[in-house]
């Protein structure tokens, strides 16, 4: 036991948890845990200019690094700010803890000024939501959030303070390692699954695997293409998590669902059995449907939550388990059994094929033309150099998801993307929150033109912390996404899809950042080359064709109402 200041014991029980950086807007409800904060040099205290940059921070943060982001927040309209950044963790899923201020414990329920029920609020969308209730629990409440956030599917867990229970001077606390009551195990199928599992995919002429976040949240890359290489299996990721397993791979295809590849999803169509390893095969990947799978495969599904397996589609084998670990005792299995397995030939130069023909695809961007410029020319620019240790950002719209096919990465923890919350507006602060956790790898934030706009007040903080990402900024003045619906659904009756902006270069500058313009192709590579190794909050504005959108996503669920409705 050790006696300390209630506000000191906050901020110890975040040190025992390695946390070494919080994201928050100053506030009054909270100050005794800011003051134990002023004057470290262990944590770092990034004040943002908006609550839910300092959410998205937290997220980006948790999505680059694996470990938990902190965001703080006062009550009242501090706390709900927080609320936009905390569904995008719950859908991630990633480990965020959002400690908020609470009115006093005698005021609550009595209308008491910035008063709402912020666990009420938060509960939907996080996997707990704890209030404290005695100041002595501090360091108790806080192993129960990291273990929760940390544990299974990972995901944000709420911390609430009630501002009078951070005013005692004189606690005795016990600050425990995570060691002593977080294990670190993870999860193992049963082996008679296992050897099942096996011998569907081992059966199958053309089996497929679809690798998704849990291969992610697992580290378990090297054991997935293992595990694919002795069945001589194509390779797939799903929606938003193309950093799986590297993309320079001989068997890998390309990413599936929204903005992905069209070879991947016709090579899916082929599958007669289908490993969906960390995968739950959700809407934007599989559509919900049999567009992509075929009726009559085989799915063996390894999934952490066991909600998730046969949730979408009827499976032949479900494994409960780490992804890892599951992919770990598959080579084992099959490492004990026949070496030759029907079909691989094939399924190696349908491999060589399907790589062939995406790159023959994604290289016809270099004879767009060049004014204005076409978005998929940007990636096309992008793809032949950019390191593969940058992680990139893509924020949510029309112009970013073209980076999901139009990009490669063989690195994982290097796509950062809004994943199934698909906000606008999440990708620059979320940068930024990767860029603290990662400050020696390059940080690449791409845009659309609204997205950027709705936080890009957080330029302050870049500049005022010296977070050196670049933004390349794709600016055609519009929704694109729902100018898209407009247009090819709707007879172009456009309502307010098109959009003013000022010159984000400029801004930057005004804000002191570095600003750049290129409105040349032949501009775009050396432009982000120069601005990344800068290493200084650079905004670089491209203007793109304003026409060029893409067919809606969800174009066949509206004709399909339609018709249904003629």
């Amino acid at each position: 036991m050790v006696q300390m200041r209630a506000g000191e014991a906050v901020v110890e029980a975040l040190r025992a948890e390695g946390v070494t950086h919080a994201f928050g807007v100053v506030g009054s409800s909270y100050i005794e845990v800011l003051d134990a904060l002023y004057g470290r040099s262990d944590i770092d205290f990034i004040g943002t200019r908006h609550e839910q940059g300092a959410s998205f921070m937290a997220l980006g943060y948790a999505r680059a690094t694996g470990r938990p982001g902190v965001c703080m927040a006062t009550n009242g309209p501090g706390a709900v700010n927080l609320v936009t950044g905390i569904a995008g963790a719950h859908l991630a899923p990633a480990p965020v803890i959002a400690v908020t201020g609470a009115v006093m414990v005698e005021h609550i329920g009595r209308g008491a000024i910035q008063e709402i029920d912020q666990v009420a609020l938060l509960r939907p969308i996080t996997k707990a939501a704890i209030q404290l209730n005695k100041a002595e629990r501090i360091p108790e409440v806080f192993r129960r959030a990291f273990s929760i956030a940390m544990s299974g599917r990972k995901g944000p867990v709420l911390v609430d303070l009630p501002r009078d229970l951070l005013n005692p001077q004189a606690l005795e606390v016990d600050l425990w390692p995570p060691e002593r009551y977080r294990p670190s195990q993870r999860i193992a199928p049963e082996p008679e699954l296992v050897r099942q599992a096996v011998e569907v995919l081992s059966r199958a002429q053309f089996p497929v695997l679809v690798a998704g976040g849990g291969v992610i949240e697992a580290d378990c890359a090297a054991d997935t293409v293992r595990l694919a290489e002795m069945l001589s299996m194509p390779m797939t990721t799903s929606y938003a998590r193309g950093d799986a397993v590297p993309n320079d791979h001989p068997l890998y295809i390309g990413p599936l669902g929204r903005g992905g590849a069209e070879e991947a999803f016709e090579t899916v169509r082929k599958a007669d059995a289908i490993l969906a390893l960390g995968t739950r095969l959700g809407h934007f990947t599989m559509w919900l449907d049999n567009r992509y799978v075929p009726a009559d495969a085989k799915i063996v599904q390894v999934e952490l939550d066991s909600n998730e397996i046969g949730r979408h589609y009827p499976v032949s084998v479900g494994l409960l388990a780490d992804a890892g670990v599951a992919a770990r005792m598959m080579v084992k299995a099959l490492e004990a059994g026949p070496q030759e397995f029907p079909g691989t030939e094939q399924r190696l130069s349908w491999a060589s094929d399907m790589r062939a023909a995406r790159a023959r695809r994604l290289e016809r961007a270099f004879d767009l033309p060049d004014t204005p410029i076409n978005p998929q020319r940007v990636y096309a620019e992008l793809r032949s150099w950019l390191p593969k240790e940058t992680i990139v950002v893509l924020d949510a719209g029309t112009n970013s998801h073209y980076g999901y096919d139009g990009l490669n990465f063989n690195e994982t923890r290097t796509q950062i993307t809004p994943a199934d919350f698909a906000c606008v507006g999440s990708g620059y602060p979320s940068a930024l929150g990767a860029k603290v956790g990662c400050p020696d790898r390059p940080v690449l934030s791409i845009n659309g033109d609204g997205g950027f706009f709705m936080n890009i007040q957080e330029l302050e903080t870049a500049v005022r912390h010296d977070i050196g990402v670049v933004a390349v900024v794709m600016n055609n003045n519009s929704w694109g996404a729902e100018k898209a619906y407009q247009k090819f659904l709707y007879d172009e009756r456009y309502l307010e899809a098109d959009i003013g902006n000022p010159r984000f270069d400029k801004v930057a500058e005004l804000c002191g950042a570095r600003g750049m313009y290129v409105d040349r192709p032949q501009d775009i590579t050396p432009a982000i080359r120069e601005a990344l190794d800068s290493g200084k909050p650079t905004v670089i504005e491209i203007p793109v064709d304003p026409d060029e959108l893409s067919y809606p996503v969800r174009a066949g669920d509206v004709l399909k109402e339609r018709a249904a409705n003629r």
